[in-house]
């Protein structure tokens, strides 16, 4: 891969020991994937946050990197971390642990990166723009800014998003070329998709069964909007390994261009309900789980107007960004959802915390993405309901 000067000094030593690191991270990934160039990226995404996915060995690492003199050079967010970084004790969270959270997230701040804590970083006000290159590793965030924004990362990992944000590039590679940004399979879609829930069984059907395939969804029926289409994404981010896709006539990539594909399948309604089927667990849960991925401000205002017409029965709690919570506090929508009884949590969410340690054993949730990852990294038993069935059950107790 061919190095600039400046960038060959950086290898050698030239910016300090943590900036060769990084340089060298990126130039071994761009030599396994033949990338001609390292490109400047507008932004990078961190992930790996929480103490309880990456455990001492990540402590470790991101701390001895940040005492190397480890400094970012781009705009940098990170992913949610394992608890509220302010309200942890209210969450019964571990001393323990908590401590050695708060360690990872200030090693993170002292090398530059922002304590956003969330998933949903395109809904933080440096929002990208169609044609910018990132460095990503959040896998739903990745979806999200490929397919509806139109800008252009990798999946990346934790450490090489780091990289990436120390350096301010990435390797020429993957979805940053504009060959490998085409759809190779069509997805024809004859089931009805009326809510989150639906969405998110989609994508994990699409997901599951062309886990390699660029998507060119087409619906008969839908609801488009940006709580299902981030639902859409998350989904496919969790059962398969892509990290974009397109709908016809909707996302920018496909809106006016013809494309020759010869693979074609087509989605009925049992399919969703065969994946819903196998996500969910017969159990009757004493915990609603809202904000996978974090909630935006419209769900937060759709949850707070159900609020408003009595209080839950069961324990409800929301996930979402401190972005997005200070702006549902100002408009009163956290008031109206703290008076019914339920909770609002910020900078994590019920897949890295540590959810099983606190005592919460079965969850309804309306995620495809929480429902898979609760069973395989905590062990919570979940039963999949669309946002409206699971206040109703929170609000009615069944």
């Amino acid at each position: 891969m061919y190095l600039s000067k400046d960038e060959e000094a950086i290898l050698n030593g030239s910016r300090g020991e943590a900036a060769a690191t990084a340089m060298k991270l990126l130039v071994t990934i761009g030599e396994i994937f033949d990338a001609q160039k390292l490109i400047p990226v507008r932004s990078a995404q961190v992930s790996g946050i929480s103490y309880k996915t990456i455990g001492e060995e990540g402590l470790e690492f991101i701390e001895e990197f940040a005492s190397k003199g480890a400094a970012v050079n781009v705009h940098t967010t990170i992913n949610p971390a394992g608890m509220d970084m302010e309200n942890w004790r209210e969450m019964c969270v571990p001393e323990d642990f908590a401590q050695k959270q708060k360690r990872i997230v200030s090693a993170l701040q002292k090398i530059g990166a922002k304590p956003t804590c969330t998933c949903t970083p395109y809904l933080l006000p440096e929002r990208p723009k169609f044609g910018d290159h990132l460095a990503w590793a959040e896998s739903s965030a990745v979806m999200y800014v490929n397919s509806i924004i139109g800008a252009r990362t990798n999946r990346e990992g934790g450490p090489t998003a780091l990289a990436s944000a120390v350096i301010g590039k990435t390797p020429l590679y993957g979805y940053h070329l504009q060959e490998n940004r085409k759809p190779t399979i069509r997805i024809h879609v004859k089931a009805n998709l009326e809510n989150e829930l639906d969405f998110s069984l989609l994508g994990y059907y699409i997901g599951k069964n062309f886990p390699d395939k660029i998507p060119l969804i087409e619906l008969e029926k839908s609801n488009l909007n940006e709580v299902n289409l981030k639902a859409l994404g998350a989904g496919m981010a969790t059962s398969g390994s892509q990290g974009l896709y397109h709908i016809k006539g909707v996302t920018p990539e496909c809106k006016e261009r013809v494309f020759d594909i010869c693979e074609r399948i087509t989605v009925e309604s049992c399919s969703l309900s065969e994946v819903k089927e196998s996500l969910s667990e017969q159990c009757s849960p004493e915990y609603v789980c809202i904000g996978c991925p974090h909630c935006s401000i419209d769900e937060m205002e759709y949850i707070s107007n159900i609020a408003v017409k009595g209080r839950f029965k069961k324990r409800l709690i929301i996930y979402t960004s401190r972005h997005v919570w200070s702006i549902a506090k100002r408009r009163g929508y956290l008031d109206r959802i703290i008076n019914a009884g339920g909770r609002v949590v910020r900078d994590t969410c019920m897949v890295v915390s540590p959810i099983e340690k606190i005592g919460i054993g079965e969850v309804v949730t309306n995620s495809t993405k929480a429902a898979y990852y609760l069973s395989a990294l905590s062990r919570v038993k979940t039963v999949l309901k669309s946002l409206g069935e699971a206040l109703e059950y929170a609000r009615n107790g069944n």
